[in-house]
């Protein structure tokens, strides 16, 4: 049953959809439109509230934006080891990637100390204070439970001393005193608070002595950084120009501005020390090296000096036996050899740095490798190892380091160490060879000059050693001196082209929250209109009824609202006879000719749906109005379930006819006398057990011939047949048979019983009344097209016979 139910809405909602697409009923519309305009009130106190609130107590956001120009220059690549004339297009994507990064926000978060926040505390929001603040902070967190928990600071009066309270959970606290300029130590942190030194004492007491709860939150360095990814926006503003903009919104002015200018300022310093880093490298290196180049310089030195003495040699005339031309041959040979040894030195030592070492450090491999002579044999294998560096690094900002494109450079840089590697031993090969060969020159030279003397030959290796390393610590000497000073040439070529000086407020925007309160007004408006249109299910016009009937419609007029509040149904048409509804009720009195025009006594049987629709009403100022004319009517009160023809004449109930159809009285002890002369009245009667059973027994077709020849009309108030059948065999009976609707009260579902009487009960004069229409509306006069009269509708076309 509640599925046939639910099927059943489905298929009425579907219905309503389907009508208000194909028929919109304009004065429906209206009507709800007008209806509604407490609602409208409602929406718009309610939105006005609403954008007050959000406006009032919402953070007020501002917004601050520098402008940097990415400027590529090739001027100061590292031994120009890079191709000077290759243009990198993604300057400025790698420019924005690094200033989001968290790497380089880390930078901006200690320059600025933003892992702190002072804030007042208010009822509603609190207020961030940043360098407002009364006291500033120092702190080392001991734990991590401390981020993010609210930090209590309370003053002493003399402002020297206090105490914090740290909030760890809704009911945990924990009270630590202090002294300002004063380290304090505890478990969870070490902190030292001192004044503001950029406000004045004067205005630092006022704040703390008007009870401003002040605290403050300290943020692990990650979530600042976070937090600050979230906000901060950097988007390329002119791509020929190669300019980014950097914009951030928070609710401090000065805080904003002070973040995307430290950005702008810190970017061109993150570049310099980006551009510098080789020639530190190198630098690094080369003060290693010098440091134990010059032990063992300084070790030769003293043995060489040693052997000297041990053996009284004089410098002077240490080669004065050679004659001129053989001298200079050996020392030709001594110099060829002490290269060659230096060489293989250096050689041995790039080995060790390239096997020792994961990845190959190239800065270190140019450095050893300047002023050699095989300085130009490596120098191709050098330039590709940068070039694919370089390629490796630009992709990795747009590639994961797992990406195809990254593994393929990866085994082209290895292909590139293996060449290396194996260059290197071919140069070690061939120096070996040409240090064999001039060792047996030199030897042979060396015959015939000195005489066999080991002292001799220990003096000759002696300062060979020393003079290997002198020219070695000499090279780490020009080399540094050259480094450092191209380390001091490095400028950064990017350009702050605009910097922040206030900040912008951004949001709430008064006049952005007005519109979007009127438009969900008017929204909300909107949809509670199109809701009730589409939820309605009502009748409120002629058309709706012949809309939903299946049959021919006799239409026998239409009763306006009446003005007053009845409690019962009552007899009006007495009280103004020129009233519209005295009219109404006389154009129904007119119409019932066409139903029946013939001069017998007629009985006329009205019933409705539910309770509530006006059935009473109608019987009882219908026959009002008939008796003005002259005749005689009665009403009878065959409601006797509820009766209410009793309570609206004020008359006894306790007999009537239930009473009369029991048998227990006569037809006339129960007439009573109505407000009019020849009106008379036989209420109810008090409740019977069986209804339904007295109105089908004979004795009601015999109370209806004895009152046709006492009277011209007989109105019957029968009970309402959507609850009960009583009613059907009196319609059937009745001369002029009316059903009674009840505008925007009767559902559009109730015609379903009309059809029913009249086609399947063959009730074929079946009338209809639409009862309770606002007249005063203009809007319906396009459903109701006024003037009464009676008339039949075929399907959706009507026509009314005005009298």
């Amino acid at each position: 049953m509640i599925i046939t139910n639910s099927n059943n809405e489905y298929q009425s909602y579907k219905q309503r959809l389907e009508n208000f697409s194909n028929n919109l009923d304009v004065g429906l519309l209206i009507d709800i439109i007008l209806k509604s305009k407490w609602w409208y009130l409602l929406f718009f106190s309610t939105t006005t509230i609403v954008v007050f609130l959000y406006l009032r107590y919402s953070e007020r956001v501002y917004q601050s934006q520098s402008v940097i120009q990415i400027v590529s220059s090739d001027a100061h690549q590292i031994l120009q080891l890079t191709n000077t004339n290759t243009e990198n297009n993604n300057k400025v994507a790698e420019a924005i990637e690094q200033i989001r990064s968290k790497t380089f926000l880390e930078r901006i978060i200690n320059l600025l100390n933003l892992q702190i926040s002072y804030y007042n505390e208010g009822t509603f929001k609190n207020h961030e204070l940043y360098k407002n603040s009364p006291y500033l902070v120092d702190v080392s967190i001991k734990k991590d439970v401390i981020y993010g928990k609210n930090i209590y600071v309370n003053f002493d009066e003399n402002m020297k001393s206090g105490k914090i309270i740290i909030q760890i959970s809704e009911n945990n606290f924990i009270t630590i005193p202090f002294t300002i300029n004063t380290w304090i130590k505890h478990d969870l942190l070490d902190f030292y608070i001192h004044l503001n030194e950029k406000r004045e004492l004067r205005s630092i007491q006022q704040d703390l002595q008007h009870n401003q709860k002040t605290f403050f939150i300290i943020q692990s360095k990650d979530a600042v950084a976070s937090n600050l990814q979230k906000k901060l926006e950097i988007k390329p503003l002119n791509d020929l120009a190669q300019t980014i903009s950097i914009s951030i919104k928070d609710v401090n002015p000065q805080k904003t501005s002070d973040i995307v200018n430290a950005i702008a300022e810190e970017y061109l310093n993150y570049d310099v020390e980006r551009k510098s880093e080789s020639s530190k490298s190198i630098l690094n290196f080369i003060n290693m090296q010098l440091s134990m180049v010059y032990e063992e310089l300084r070790n030769s030195e003293t043995k060489l000096n040693e052997f000297k003495k041990s053996k009284n040699i004089l410098t002077t005339n240490e080669h004065s036996a050679l004659n001129a031309s053989q001298s200079q041959l050996y020392s030709s040979v001594q110099e060829q050899l002490l290269q060659i040894e230096l060489n293989e030195k250096i050689l041995d030592e790039i080995l060790n740095n390239i096997q020792s070492q994961k990845n190959i450090n190239l800065y270190q491999l140019i450095s050893l490798a300047s002023g050699t002579s095989y300085e130009e044999s490596i120098k191709n294998i050098t330039n590709n190892f940068q070039k694919l560096l370089l390629e490796k690094e630009n992709l990795l900002y747009q590639v994961t380091p797992n990406s195809e494109q990254i593994k393929i450079i990866n085994y082209q840089i290895e292909n590139q160490e293996k060449i290396l590697i194996e260059t290197i031993y071919d140069l070690k090969q061939k120096y070996r060879t040409q240090y064999k060969n001039l060792l047996e020159r030199k030897n042979k030279v060396k015959s015939e000059v000195y005489p066999d003397n080991e002292d001799e030959i220990e003096l000759t290796r002696l300062s060979r050693i020393y003079s290997i390393n002198e020219k070695y610590y000499t090279l780490l000497l020009e080399k540094k001196t050259e480094y450092s000073i191209s380390k001091a040439g490095f400028v950064s070529q990017n350009i702050i082209l605009e910097k922040t000086f206030s900040a912008q407020f951004v949001s709430p925007s008064k006049k952005s929250s007005i519109t979007l309160g009127l438009l969900s007004t008017f929204l909300l408006s909107f949809l509670l209109v199109f809701y009730k249109y589409i939820s309605n299910d009502t009748i409120y016009s002629l058309s709706n009824i012949t809309k939903a009937t299946n049959a021919n419609v006799n239409i026998l007029g239409l009763v306006p609202k009446y003005e007053k509040s009845l409690e019962v149904s009552q007899l009006v048409v007495d009280k103004n006879s020129q009233s519209i509804i005295a009219e109404a009720f006389r154009s129904l009195r007119s119409n019932m000719q066409f139903i029946d025009h013939s001069n017998h006594p007629k009985i006329i049987a009205l019933t409705s749906t539910i309770s509530g629709e006006g059935k009473t009403f109608i019987a009882v100022n219908l026959a009002g109005i008939l008796e003005f004319m002259g005749k005689k009517a009665i009403i009878l009160d065959l409601d006797m379930r509820k009766p209410k023809i009793d309570k609206g004449f004020q008359l006894p109930n306790k007999k009537g006819m239930s009473t009369v159809l029991s048998g227990i009285h006569s037809t006339e002890e129960t007439i009573q006398q109505g407000p009019l002369p020849q009106l008379k009245i036989i209420t109810a009667g008090p409740t019977p057990p069986n209804p339904s059973e007295l109105i089908l027994s004979p004795a009601l077709d015999q109370t209806l011939s004895y009152l046709k020849k006492e009277y011209d009309f007989i109105i019957i108030d029968n009970p309402p047949i959507g609850l009960v059948s009583d009613a059907t065999p009196i319609l059937q009976k009745a001369d002029i048979p009316i059903y009674v609707f009840r505008a925007n009260y009767s559902k559009t579902n109730f015609v379903q019983i009309y059809d029913r009487l009249k086609n399947e009960h063959k009730i074929s004069k079946l009338s209809v009344v639409l009862n309770g229409l606002e007249i005063n509306k203009k809007t319906y006069s396009y459903n109701y097209g006024y003037g009464y009269g009676y008339g039949y509708v075929y399907g959706k076309q009507s026509n009314y016979y005005v009298d």
